[in-house]
């Protein structure tokens, strides 16, 4: 009679599950609410750090996940919650959990066709995981439908980027494609336009309807999107700009293009 060999279930061996550490509290409570990790165990440095953990959580509806969680607890040394987050700026909170879940570009295309207006965000060149934790962040608080990101040359969706965002990619859907120049084809088969910000665009920010169904594209810092991607857009745009200083840094400007947008939307809608 065989015997099925440890860590082998049905024949077949089971892959191990991929794990990382959110630290700080904004992104372990956000993760905890929107309930698309699995929790393994929240880990806390000092019983101060607990109790504004709870205090944090609210009485809202979400708190109840939040409890929940509060049943997987361990206090850890603060080197080793360190270790586990990459930094000793974990403010004394951290949670294992499943990795950040990428859903498909597919999913993100239609979830776009929910709505009259659909309004993405696509990152190209962002290396920088600050910039695109910004973003990320701006995105969640103007009702962006998805982020869609290219595999190469671009920030990952890792800890430090839900960290940067306060927790709002927890909340997003995000996408990571293999070539960012076939998706802008896709959603441009499904009636969107593709917006990219350049400084030497043709269309000023504030002379530009955003209303309709929308990609925006932002490059990274320096280089900006590439070539290719830039022939792409079917149009670009500049913000206007007055002083010193040539150019905004990337979230900031990537902001104030979403921000137009959700600004010329609720005029549309009479809000």
């Amino acid at each position: 009679m065989k015997t099925q060999k440890p860590g082998k279930k049905g024949g077949k061996k089971q892959k191990p599950v991929k794990k990382e550490t959110l630290f700080g509290f904004h992104p372990v409570i956000e993760a905890l609410k929107a309930g698309r990790r699995e929790l393994f165990e929240l880990l806390y440095t000092k019983d101060n750090a607990l109790s504004r953990f709870e205090r944090m959580a609210g009485t809202d509806p979400e708190r109840h996940a939040i409890l929940q969680g509060l049943k997987k607890l361990n206090k850890v040394h603060p080197d080793q919650l360190a270790s586990l987050a990459g930094t000793d700026a974990h403010q004394g909170i951290g949670a294992t959990m499943t990795r950040y879940p990428l859903v498909a570009g597919a999913d993100i295309l239609d979830s776009a066709t929910d709505t009259d207006a659909p309004l993405l965000l696509l990152l190209d060149n962002m290396e920088d995981p600050h910039n695109m934790g910004a973003l990320i962040r701006s995105a969640l608080c103007v009702g962006v439908d998805g982020v869609i990101i290219p595999k190469d040359r671009c920030a990952q969706p890792t800890p430090v980027v839900s960290k940067i965002s306060a927790g709002a990619l927890e909340h997003l859907l995000l996408a990571r494609e293999t070539n960012l120049v076939n998706t802008m084809k896709e959603l441009k088969k499904k009636g969107l336009w593709i917006a990219g910000l350049d400084r030497a665009g043709e269309k000023p920010l504030f002379d530009t309807d955003l209303t309709g169904p929308m990609a925006i594209v932002v490059g990274g810092e320096e280089k900006g999107s590439r070539p290719l991607v830039r022939r792409h857009c079917d149009f670009l745009i500049s913000i206007p700009q007055q002083g010193l200083v040539d150019s905004l840094n990337a979230s900031v400007a990537g902001a104030v293009v979403m921000y137009e947008a959700f600004r010329q939307r609720r005029l549309k809608l009479g809000t």
